[in-house]
């Protein structure tokens, strides 16, 4: 836990309730363990959304489609939402999610996320990253060359319930890999000249990205 859960609990409780179906599929995910975004990543979401007004997102991992859905009723009315998932039983779920309630403008892209985001030709103005964390190092550069300039790249889950601020040795044997790839991925977001980075210790923290015009290095 990265902030007291009383403040927590408090925070959200100030929440407006959200669209009956997503409130559905929350419960839904709750109860079969499906991981979704946190209450104060939902509220986060909802705002910067508000704000930017991003007509094109991409999310590299949908699961079973919370997330996409909860910044469709969020984004201006015409724009569209791109998100893969490479995890067969929930892309059934997810599409499901989508048709009844996608109102047609979210793409689901299936398969490996790596070989996707290779082959995707068009530009995003915000991009929402909540896929295996061992591999968001990997798919940076893939995913700058797909942002816009001034584009948001949003990374959940990134301080790893805290852990990340220990020692390697500190972990378990079997998430130090996790961890040291993760450590790399946020040293990098925070030093190129390539973004503007904040870290943010909400939910399991998240990193917001600006990119960077291609000659501003200030």
């Amino acid at each position: 836990m990265i902030v007291d859960q009383r403040y927590v609990d408090y925070i959200n409780s100030l929440e407006k309730e959200l669209p009956p179906y997503l409130e559905e599929l929350e419960q839904y995910a709750l109860q079969t363990e499906v991981p979704i975004i946190r209450k104060e990543m939902q509220s986060f979401l909802k705002t910067l959304l508000k704000m930017n007004k991003p007509k094109q997102i991409l999310e590299v991992g949908t699961a079973i489609g919370f997330s996409a859905l909860l910044m469709k009723e969020f984004m201006p009315a015409d724009g569209q939402i791109t998100t893969i998932e490479k995890y067969e039983k929930r892309i059934p779920v997810a599409r499901a999610n989508f048709e009844a309630h996608g109102d047609g403008r979210i793409t689901l892209l299936e398969g490996d996320a790596m070989e996707i985001l290779a082959g995707l030709t068009g530009s995003y103005d915000m991009i929402f990253m909540d896929a295996a964390k061992g591999q968001y190092i990997n798919f940076l550069p893939e995913v700058l060359r797909v942002m816009k300039t001034s584009a948001v790249l949003i990374s959940d889950n990134v301080l790893q319930e805290g852990s990340i601020a220990e020692s390697r040795y500190a972990v378990t044997r079997r998430d130090r890999t996790i961890h040291a790839r993760m450590r790399e991925y946020m040293y990098e977001l925070t030093h190129m000249n390539e973004l503007i980075t904040s870290i943010v210790p909400i939910g399991d923290g998240i990193t917001m990205s600006v990119k960077r015009m291609e000659d501003n290095n200030a």
